[in-house]
């Protein structure tokens, strides 16, 4: 039942953004006690098996790129590790809710390349929500304000790196496995974190620190498969806006974890993010009704 698979992807993607959230909580409990670059590697080593174990019982890991796709995927290595590193500065640096309201804008940022450098139509009604939710964005960054902080940047950073990653993605051919493109992306950001790791003093730590990142692997692994498995049940467009439900918990786990709450600027820029996106998601689905509507199946 459509009604059924709808309900169910819908609780699937709330889940994935609990994980997630829950993965950077975890990370930012331990901030200022572990180096962020030996933290990214050892959680790294964990997702990483995990992923595998997943990727080799899918069968996923037989698979073979073509050229382009590798390329793709090379690119898209390159954007993951750079979202890392700067979300989780701005994250150690930042309330968590302002963080992820910052991210907010992702949906935004994607839809406005995806027209920009690969043609998909944008009409002015979404062209107009996504400059309004880039304005919502201004408010929570607010540049040249005492408000501001080199982190707010670093926040912006994340989300270009994410909108390459997420770009880079779509052009993907379909027959590439998602789970491959999980491990590679994950194994890829393991060493890289951990060669720079290199470079810094390692610090002993403690059973607390090494139950925290343990338990953030595993959140990541939960997200990722809640993730995949919003993509096989029910309709996406049903789906999608649920993800925002991540700045929720994001606030809702700030102020109990950390005792943050967001000003009341944050708060007005994180709900005009929120509703722009809610409505070019709106504004998509519609579009893509209309050209199965359009669509006028070949006669045999």
């Amino acid at each position: 039942m459509i009604r059924s698979d709808n309900f169910t992807a819908a609780l699937l993607m709330m889940a994935s953004m609990l994980f997630f959230v829950l993965n950077d909580t975890l990370l930012k409990m331990m901030a200022g006690e572990v180096p962020l670059y030996q933290l990214l590697f050892l959680r790294g080593i964990l997702t990483s098996v995990l992923v595998g174990i997943l990727a080799w019982r899918m069968q996923s890991l037989h698979a073979r790129l073509e050229r382009r796709d590798r390329w793709l995927v090379l690119v898209r290595m390159v954007a993951e590790t750079g979202a890392a590193y700067f979300f989780l500065t701005a994250l150690f640096n930042m309330p968590i809710a302002n963080v992820m309201a910052i991210l907010q804008a992702a949906p935004l940022t994607i839809t406005l390349f995806a027209a920009l450098l690969f043609g998909e139509p944008v009409g002015w009604r979404r062209m107009t929500a996504i400059l309004i939710g880039f304005v919502g964005v201004m408010l929570i960054v607010r540049p040249g304000t005492d408000g501001f902080t080199i982190y707010s940047l670093y926040g912006l950073a994340a989300v270009a790196c994410i909108t390459v990653r997420d770009l880079a993605t779509r052009r993907l051919s379909p027959a590439v496995p998602s789970m491959l493109v999980t491990l590679v992306t994950s194994v890829a950001v393991m060493v890289v974190f951990g060669l720079a790791s290199l470079g810094a003093e390692w610090q002993p730590m403690s059973a607390r620190s090494y139950g925290l990142t343990v338990g953030a692997a595993f959140f990541v692994i939960g997200a990722y498969l809640t993730s995949i498995m919003v993509m096989r049940v029910g309709e996406i467009s049903f789906a999608a806006p649920f993800r925002y439900s991540g700045l929720v918990f994001a606030l809702i786990l700030g102020y109990v974890v950390f005792d943050e709450w967001p000003m009341a600027l944050d708060l007005l820029g994180a709900v005009i993010v929120v509703g722009s996106g809610l409505f070019t998601l709106y504004r998509e689905t519609r579009a893509a009704r209309r050209t199965r509507a359009r669509y006028v199946p070949p006669r045999h």
